[in-house]
């Protein structure tokens, strides 16, 4: 039978040490010795130093059966141990091998039992010193609030119960990076709280058996290694140790321990959410082994940590949560009209930014951009949604290191954290907060964690405090504050949808107002032409009628009296037609507005009528007017429509004066969907109205008098709605009988309100 050792001789080298198979050293450590058993019984590991603690060599061990070495009754017992209903590795099987009396850590690993045989503890503790350990422990626990002082009490309470010189709790972010969250040392000894060390120091292969094997220890660091021997029958025959307690160490990680002056390590696992969360690293500066009982009491500290991380953290938490959620509440609760405008409210609030602890926020809606607070340029706000749109169409994304991910973003624009939101529609909510420049404090030159020479690879020899400036990124967004973004961004976008649902309905409503009131337009159009034109056409038919059939005896002082009659019937009918015309010209008419000086208009539209005012003798004052959104031709028909009514309902009891005046700034129209207008007022002395037909005097062919007392077709003040109608704008009518009309013009001042105007 040939023998071989299984020790792994594979060089380390730069390219990987990230893959070091530290799970198969084929070697332990010399506090105890190792047992390979196969399924059938056979010992087919057994490590060379077992002569040292029985009477036995692995060369008499190796190939035979395992009861034929040491006994049935041994067999037995971990046969029973192994097949008992209880966790396995709590507390090692106490047993006797050849006469002597061990502490035996047994688990199977690829179908072999290993066993690990340490000599019994001749002071071990008791159980009950362990009960009265933990009940205190706990006691001190419930005493707590935050997670650092959970930790912090760990750490002095693993000291006390193990004795090694320090303990430190290591916590890991999310790139694996360490930090000395918690700390208790000797007083002698250099405080290592609060430093960091790189993700390197514990790489991804360590990383890996931590969570298998929850519990390592290194009694010795200066240990010389035992090799691993088994019988020689198949090709790269070798041991899988991850689950061991006796497995050798990586070379470069004892050095790594050496230079830091250390002499012995226990190492316990923090778990949480089937994450490594941390380490409980314990220190000592020179050789150190404790009982399996102190062994499990360490590990029940780490078990009291990762049992309470999520109710610490969250206690850590809910102050910064509950003033996130009463934001939120307060935020959803405004009392907001279902308007676009009503953006520029929200935006405003304090609680938007409060409900994730922002600095900024911009909600771009309609391609408008709504800020408040700390924010980017609107062009640069622009080519984030941009860029974060086009990575797989993301709806939410948040980092703290946005010029990470976005590109473009000046150096000068304080911005590092953001929280985006798609709203739909491209619509978007996003919220920022500012670089915070940080310090962190490395325990050695995080860059240099392995470092190769002529003799290989080693892990750096110096531990000095190097100090690093983080530029760049903002503090971390919290799950909880991501999540208040989150439902305020859904509730945000149903806010979207009904301003979208209820001017749909505004435009619809709109829509049946316009085609309920040309339906009634329609029937005038019909009454005028059944009663107005034929009232004229009659005339002109009966008169010629009568000079047809009486051609001797009508004289020609009567012929002439007729024509006159019939021009005059004639030139009736054409004034008809030429309102109807224009007025259906107006109603069609949809040409792009321009900003119109209406100081011009005015002066042009009083030259025009410069004869006829001469002839009223009127008197027309005006101020100076705004520029508006409109048509020029349309606001020459509308202000001659306008004082064309003024003159011909003047009083023939006074001196006809009508005043032109108009707002200098822009006033809010509550009436008019809270747009910003310019308001026109056309003030007359003239004959006037009652109030109660300010509405209908602006239908078509509406009249308030007899066409014997004032001509006209009453389709003036109706075609002056319509152009108010093709701008955007609005008309009203206040009278009074006797004393005179003011006629009110009203423009929005922004062209995009004046085209949502005509479209509704």
């Amino acid at each position: 039978m040939k023998i071989k050792d299984i020790v792994n001789r594979d060089i380390v080298t730069l390219n990987n040490c990230e893959h070091e198979p530290i799970h198969i050293p084929g070697k332990i450590q010399p506090h105890g010795f190792l047992i390979g058993v196969s399924s059938d019984w056979k010992i087919d590991f057994c490590t060379d130093n077992i002569f040292g603690f029985i009477n036995l060599s692995h060369t008499e061990a190796l190939g035979k059966n395992f009861d034929a070495v040491f006994g049935s009754e041994a067999k037995q017992q971990i046969l029973t141990y192994l097949t008992t209903d209880k966790i396995q590795n709590v507390f090692p099987l106490e047993m006797t091998l050849l006469g002597k009396s061990f502490q035996v850590s047994i688990h199977t690993s690829h179908g072999i039992c290993i066993l690990e045989a340490e000599p019994q503890f001749p002071d071990k503790e008791k159980l009950a010193d362990v009960y009265t350990q933990t009940i205190q422990f706990v006691t001190q626990m419930n005493k707590t609030k935050s997670l650092k002082d959970l930790c912090a009490l760990v750490a002095e309470g693993t000291r006390e119960i193990t004795g090694y010189d320090r303990v430190m709790i290591y916590r890991f972010d999310e790139q694996y990076n360490g930090e000395v969250f918690a700390e208790s040392c000797r007083e002698d000894l250099e405080p290592f709280l609060g430093l960091h060390y790189p993700h390197t120091d514990v790489p991804v292969q360590a990383r890996e058996l931590y969570i298998k094997n929850q519990l390592r220890l290194i009694v010795d660091i200066d240990y010389i290694p035992v090799p691993i021997f088994t019988v020689d029958d198949e090709e790269n025959k070798n041991l899988d140790l991850s689950l061991s307690i006796l497995r050798s160490t990586s070379p470069i990680h004892v050095e790594y321990l050496k230079n830091m002056g250390v002499g012995a390590t226990l190492t316990i696992s923090l778990m949480h959410h089937d994450r490594l969360w941390g380490l409980i690293a314990c220190h000592h500066y020179s050789k150190k082994n404790i009982s399996p009982e102190i062994r499990l009491a360490a590990k029940l500290q780490g078990e009291f940590i990762t049992s309470q991380i999520d109710i610490r953290q969250s206690n850590d938490e809910f102050i910064n949560a509950q003033k996130t959620t009463l934001a939120l509440e307060s935020l959803t609760s405004l009392d907001v009209p279902i308007l676009q405008e009503s953006l520029e409210k929200i935006v405003v609030s304090p609680q938007l930014l409060d409900i994730c602890n922002a600095a900024g926020v911009c909600i771009v809606s309609r391609k408008k951009f709504y800020k408040n607070g700390l924010t980017p340029s609107d062009e640069e706000i622009a080519s984030i949604i941009s860029q974060i749109t086009s990575q797989n169409n993301l709806e939410l994304f948040s980092t703290n290191k946005l010029h990470n991910h976005i590109s473009g973003i000046s150096q000068n624009t304080n911005v590092a954290g953001i929280i985006y939101h798609s709203l739909g529609n491209n619509d978007h909510i996003i919220w920022f907060r500012p670089e915070t420049v940080s310090e962190i404090n490395w325990g050695g030159d995080p860059e240099k964690s392995i470092i190769k020479d002529q003799n290989g690879l080693h892990p750096r020899n110096s531990f000095d405090i190097w100090k690093q400036i983080v530029k760049n990124q903002s503090i971390r967004w919290e799950q909880y504050e991501i999540n208040a973004s989150v439902q305020y961004a859904h509730t945000l976008h149903n806010h979207l949808i009904m301003i979208m649902l209820s001017e749909e309905e505004e435009k619809y409503r709109n829509q049946s107002e316009i085609l309920k009131e040309t339906n009634s337009e329609l029937e005038n159009i019909n009454w005028i032409s059944t009663h107005d034109l034929q009232e004229p056409l009659r005339k002109i038919q009966m008169i010629t009628s009568k000079m047809l059939t009486e051609p001797n005896i009508i004289s020609t002082e009567s012929i002439s009296n007729s024509l006159k009659r019939i021009s005059k019937s004639a030139s009736r009918m054409r004034g008809l037609l030429e309102d109807i015309l224009k007025y259906t010209r107006i109603k069609n008419t949809r040409d792009t507005l321009q900003k119109v000086n209406l100081n011009e208009v005015l002066k042009a539209t009083l030259k025009e009528m410069k004869e006829t005012i001469k002839e009223k003798n009127a008197v027309v004052e005006y101020e100076n007017l705004p520029e508006v959104y409109a048509i020029v031709f349309l606001m020459q028909q509308l202000f001659i429509n306008i004082l064309q009514n003024s003159l011909k309902y003047a009083s023939t009891e006074r001196t006809p004066i009508i005043k032109i005046t108009a707002s200098q700034e822009p006033v809010i129209m509550h009436h008019l969907y809270k747009v910003h207008c310019h308001w026109i007022r056309f003030s007359d002395n003239g004959i006037g109205f009652e109030q109660e037909y300010a509405q209908s005097i602006f239908k078509v062919f509406t009249r308030l008098h007899h066409q014997e007392q004032y001509t006209g077709s009453g389709i003036g003040l109706a075609l002056c709605k319509k152009i108010m109608q093709t701008v955007g704008g609005d008309i009203h009518a206040e009278g009074k009988l006797n004393q005179g009309t003011d006629i009110i013009l009203y423009f929005p001042c922004d062209p995009e309100d004046t085209l949502n105007q005509i479209a509704l």
